[in-house]
């Protein structure tokens, strides 16, 4: 698959508080390429800035900066005051925060338009080796290819848990997938969303992503391209709206040793974001706006127990374009980088860059669908994917990003 530098690196979403560290050792790191995170620089309008006049919009207040940050900020040099305006294309290295308790994301009203939602699909490319028989511990052999399928439209009808990330990094403009998944504080209307790590944060070598929001049913009538750049009404790019992330976490190991090329930190790349609605939804979570949303088992059964696994997400590096929603559906294998992490699973497919991050879902302990993992890895050349198996670390940021907002 495609390397995706940006969205690659990283892992753990930021709350101050962290999950317990447990580094990554590097054992094939040159050998497998982040996958999904998709996306690469956009072209001159992925600088562009919002429409005149957007950052004084009500919604930008949405989410508020505590004192505490706002110090910190400002010991990095940050005015917040600027921040709408252009400073956050500020990538300096001492201003590009990467500490899990200084996350930061305001809303920018009208940054996240159908043409700029368009045109943050394009993708680096970076070989890399695609033999893993080096690895230790348990590893299945490599899974035949398994073509995706794209999801039937609408797509709220077929997949409306699934959407679209997006935000900004320093190469520019990129993209992921998500899901939308139940809050154990607020049953029934959860405003949370499961990721990859490196869709959020670049991992050790950066901080944390900019502008990070989340589009559900992204093009749910399954417009082309060529549709798509004939001004389509929004309601037909974004029909649920753009929710912004409030707040996201993920896991130390991804922070600390995430990285974008290899299978480095790859055991530890999910995160968990809280979004709150660009213009209002009437009251309404991101749950009930959509109409649904997938629990998360982190106690799947053994490999062998499990009959098939299905990887939602956006694919876009060739041949796909990042414009429509696919899926594969594959019995799981094991995928084991290093003795010392948890076996990753591991599924034929053929998505490429754009679906990291990307939900997949099995039959839980009830027999009903629930998320089980997620897209993280797989080989440039496409063929497999691999995702993390949900353990401790991955209920213990879950379970932080629920109870930050439980009153609330």
């Amino acid at each position: 698959m495609r390397l995706i530098r940006p969205a690659a690196t990283a892992r753990r979403g930021g709350s101050a508080r962290r999950s317990s560290p447990v580094l990554a050792t590097a054992a094939v790191a040159a050998v497998l390429a982040l996958t999904a995170t998709a996306c690469g620089p956009d072209d001159d309008s992925a600088n562009a800035e919002p429409s005149a006049g957007s950052a004084g919009q009500t919604s930008d207040t949405k989410i508020t900066v505590p004192d505490d940050l706002k110090d910190r900020l400002k010991e990095h040099g940050i005015d917040l005051s600027h921040w709408k305006n252009g400073e956050w294309k500020n990538w300096d290295r001492d201003k590009w925060l990467r500490e899990a308790k200084d996350f930061i994301n305001p809303i920018i009203a009208g940054l996240w338009d159908p043409d700029r939602m368009r045109d943050a699909d394009k993708t680096p490319e970076k070989p890399v080796d695609n033999d893993i028989s080096g690895d230790e511990g348990v590893t299945d052999p490599t899974p035949a290819p398994v073509r995706a399928v794209g999801v039937n439209t609408p797509l709220h009808a077929n997949a409306a848990e699934s959407g679209k990330l997006f935000f900004d990094s320093p190469e520019g403009s990129m993209v992921c997938s998500a899901t939308v998944v139940k809050d154990p504080a607020h049953p029934g209307k959860s405003n949370m969303v499961w990721t990859a790590g490196h869709c959020v944060h670049a991992g050790k070598k950066g901080g944390w992503y900019r502008n990070i929001a989340f589009v559900p049913s992204y093009n749910d009538s399954g417009l082309s391209t060529e549709e798509l750049q004939n001004n389509p009404p929004k309601e037909k790019v974004a029909p649920y709206g753009v929710w912004w992330g409030a707040w996201a976490q993920t896991s130390e190991q991804w922070i600390d040793q995430g990285a974008s090329v290899g299978g480095l930190g790859a055991p530890y790349d999910f995160a968990v974001l809280h979004v709150t609605p660009e213009k209002g939804s009437d009251g309404k979570s991101l749950e009930e706006t959509v109409g649904s949303a997938l629990p998360v088992d982190f106690n799947a059964p053994a490999v062998p127990k499990i009959a098939d696994m299905t990887a939602t997400g956006y694919p876009a590096a060739p041949p796909y374009d990042g414009q429509k929603l696919f899926q594969c559906k594959d019995k799981p294998g094991r995928l084991s980088l290093t003795k010392d992490d948890p076996t990753m699973y591991r599924i034929g497919c053929s998505m490429t860059g754009g679906s990291s991050g990307g939900g997949w879902v099995a039959a839980g302990q009830d027999g009903k669908p629930a998320l089980v993992s997620n897209t993280s890895i797989g080989p440039v050349t496409a063929g497999w994917l691999a995702g993390p198996r949900l353990g401790k670390e991955a209920k213990g940021v879950y379970d932080s990003v629920s109870k930050k907002y439980a009153g609330q």
